[in-house]
């Protein structure tokens, strides 16, 4: 059985004032067999992994440019985030898709660029509501999950299983729904590949212990729970052993 991962997306959120965070979870927390990871707005990657130094947590970053350098004004490379102290890199998260128009060709370049720098990328998937209620979902996500995974990711790329109609709405998936879906996307992971699959879509204290316990979720990627260490703690306990 895999080793569960809880990471933790703080999105556009965070200031350099809310560090006091990692020291806070760490309190909250105590030992857990999970592993543990926040990703934090760029800003903040360089502090928050002097902030989390010692403490067990991983810091990533939340996007990056497929280049390795140029002229890309606003954008991160790769080595960048790593110099930084980013050990992974979230890549084609709805929002992303949605709001920058971001292709699973583009996803996948990405990932590729994240392994060649020697980091670890978590691909995200999900369905719209649309797209479920047309019986739809299965086909959809891992045609998606296809098209955005790197060759040769080997054991550094996870993936994150995020309804796109439960991301900050309060809803979650059913039970059924969500092994169902796990359950496919390791099925269509291509032989080598030992991705672990995480889920994401409103994941709260009040729900975590139900999804980690289920089949074939290896973790969550987890919104706006992570920004609270209370809360996020109250996920991280519900890890299973």
């Amino acid at each position: 059985m895999a080793r569960q991962l809880i990471a933790g997306n703080w999105k556009m959120n965070g200031l350099s004032s809310q560090l006091s965070f990692f020291d806070d979870l760490v309190n909250a927390v105590g030992d857990s067999p999970a592993e543990l990871l926040i990703c934090p707005p760029a800003t903040l990657i360089e502090r928050c992994s002097r902030a989390a130094d010692g403490s067990g947590i991983a810091i990533g970053a939340q996007d990056c440019h497929v280049s390795a350098s140029g002229a890309h004004t606003g954008d991160l490379s790769v080595a960048m985030l790593a110099d930084a102290g980013a050990r992974f890199v979230i890549l084609g998260h709805s929002e992303r898709r949605a709001d920058h128009g971001e292709t699973s060709a583009e996803v996948k370049a990405k990932a590729e660029a994240v392994l060649a720098g020697g980091l670890t990328s978590i691909i995200c998937v999900g369905e719209t509501l649309e797209q479920r209620e047309q019986g739809n979902a299965e086909t959809v996500v891992t045609e998606q999950l296809l098209a955005s995974l790197p060759e040769n990711a080997g054991d550094r790329c996870e993936i994150a299983y995020e309804p796109v109609w439960a991301i900050g709405t309060g809803r979650t998936a059913s039970s059924a729904d969500i092994v169902a879906m796990h359950g496919a996307l390791k099925a269509a992971l291509p032989a080598g590949v030992s991705a672990r699959i995480l889920y994401g879509g409103s994941v709260k204290p009040q729900n975590a212990e139900e999804i980690l316990g289920l089949d074939n979720v290896d973790g969550a990627l987890v919104g706006g729970a992570s920004l609270n260490p209370v809360d996020f703690a109250g996920i991280i306990k519900n890890t299973r052993c």
